[in-house]
């Protein structure tokens, strides 16, 4: 097995990128690549970093991460660097002044393009940069290596018309895109014909979707048309802003029985003047009531949000506004930023920049808040009797409790007690909850049925796969399980939506 060439793949920021992330894998093992062992570390023949430019610092996390692994390439000869995504996107030819030992820059529109830039700059033995100024292919129609057995991505729209003055999102990534539906269904279609079970639907700004074909019910009738595929027993959609959130998706998400009772509305600010500096199109009567009507039509919804607090100007009256619209939608879970300087935005050049301890302050009291009413909503579901979607890696201490974990149908994590027969990821396991904490279910009890699934079969064939290849040859054992709520460096929609 001498010869075989190695590849790391390292992701920063929102699913878009994890999505982007799957496809460069794809892209890299239909070259001829093989991903390296679990733990690597940079110690591969290929590293890719595909980063983002929403976060603070994101630069100098990157460069520093570079910096790491400039002795190693020294020490690995042939070895190739290379950075992608929206900070590639955004800081192009600097990327390669300050870290020269990188090999390869490129952009958010030409993900595509990776095996052959290492290729070019292999051969001429000088860095490749090449950032596209538009689109050059959906990603979902490149070559992948998915993350998961049962659960997938399927991207149906990129970029972004909306101009939030903290995003610089849709400035990387240029302005919205819709696939045709035809092509994303047969995407779904083709997965679910893999042994994928769930699918989530994703885009910067999801329910815009139609908005570039001329059909403002473009989504609604993407969601219902997804209830007709056989075999496909989840869906869900990441993530919508509240301007374009209509009463058909309500109505469309109600009626559909595989769409899931979840939803992630981002709220930002509680306060409308804030929203307003924001240049958010909606104000706090707008976004609880399309909380009210979801909730009208779908009793059981879970629902998530994103939260920024100590936007610029933002006063005690206006962070009393968020916690204020807090306590009245009653949200699952929140991803709860502090605010900070996204170098290339319009909010970090306003005046009333708040100081780091009000803001801090502030954020803590949020926190508490939110945490509360988490654990508040997650004990009336005490009592239920849930089906549980088995997931692989979710559960940390599943090992030492002989409890295995999974989603519920509102993606509330679940840690039930292990069954007596044999149950593998993708299979959907019936419980009863005994109990609930802030962050996730517990059910104690013997599970009231097991139901093995073509999503278990497959993962089992993976697995298999996996096993089988010759020594040398270590791809490392897939994270499987539901694309789950990334943690709050990459919340959903990097924050932006």
């Amino acid at each position: 097995m001498d010869g075989l060439k190695t590849y790391e793949v390292r992701t920063y920021g929102c699913q878009m990128n994890v999505h982007d992330s799957e496809r460069l894998s794809g892209l890299l093992e239909d070259a001829g690549y093989v991903r390296a062992p679990e733990g690597a570390d940079g110690d591969a023949d290929v590293v890719v970093f595909n980063t983002c430019a929403v976060r603070e610092n994101a630069d100098n996390k990157l460069y520093g991460n570079l910096g790491r692994l400039a002795p190693m390439k020294t020490k690995r000869p042939g070895m190739q660097i290379a950075v992608g995504g929206c900070l590639a996107q955004k800081d192009r030819e600097t990327i390669v002044s300050k870290a020269p030992w990188v090999d390869v820059v490129f952009g958010t529109h030409n993900i595509g393009k990776l095996p052959v830039l290492l290729e070019r700059a292999r051969i001429q033995e000088e860095a490749q940069v090449e950032i596209a100024e538009s689109l050059e292919a959906f990603p979902s129609t490149l070559p992948t290596r998915r993350e998961s057995a049962y659960a997938a991505w399927v991207s149906i729209s990129v970029g972004c018309n909306n101009t939030c003055t903290f995003c610089i999102v849709p400035a990387l990534r240029g302005k919205e895109k819709d696939r045709r539906p035809g092509d994303i269904l047969a995407e779904v279609e083709a997965l679910v014909a893999e042994g994928v079970s769930e699918i989530t639907l994703l885009g910067q700004n999801v329910n815009a979707y139609g908005s570039d074909i001329g059909d403002r019910e473009a989504f609604s009738k993407l969601l219902r048309a997804c209830g007709n595929i056989e075999g496909l027993e989840r869906v869900r959609f990441t993530s919508p802003h509240p301007r374009d959130f209509t009463d058909d998706v309500i109505a469309a998400m109600a009626d559909t029985p595989n769409v899931m009772p979840q939803l992630h509305m981002p709220l930002q600010s509680g306060s409308d003047p804030i929203l307003k500096a924001m240049r958010r199109s909606y104000r706090q009567e707008r976004f609880l009531g399309i909380i009210e009507k979801v909730r009208a039509a779908i009793p059981q919804a879970a629902i998530s949000t994103d939260i920024i607090v100590g936007f610029p100007g933002e006063t005690e009256e206006d962070f009393e506004q968020t916690m204020h619209a807090v306590r009245e939608a009653r949200f699952a879970n929140a991803f709860t930023f502090q605010y900070s300087k996204r170098p290339g935005t319009p909010a970090a050049e306003m005046d009333g920049q708040i100081p780091k301890e009000v803001v801090q302050e502030r954020y803590m009291r949020l926190v508490a808040l939110q945490e509360e009413i988490s654990w508040e909503e997650n004990k009336k579901q005490v009592g239920r009797t849930l089906e549980v979607m088995v997931a692989e890696g979710e559960g940390r201490k599943d090992g030492a409790t002989h409890r295995l974990s999974g989603r519920a149908p509102d993606n509330r994590l679940v840690h039930f007690t292990k069954p007596d027969e044999d149950v593998r990821p993708g299979d959907v396991v019936t419980v009863e909850i005994t109990y609930a904490a802030p962050h996730h279910l517990l059910a104690e009890g013997t599970a009231k049925s097991v139901r093995r699934t073509r999503a278990g079969d497959a993962w089992e064939k993976r697995n298999a796969a996996e096993a089988a290849k010759p020594a040398g040859v270590m791809l490392g054992l897939p994270r499987i399980g539901v694309p789950e709520p990334l943690p709050v460096a990459a919340a959903p929609g990097c924050g932006c939506d």
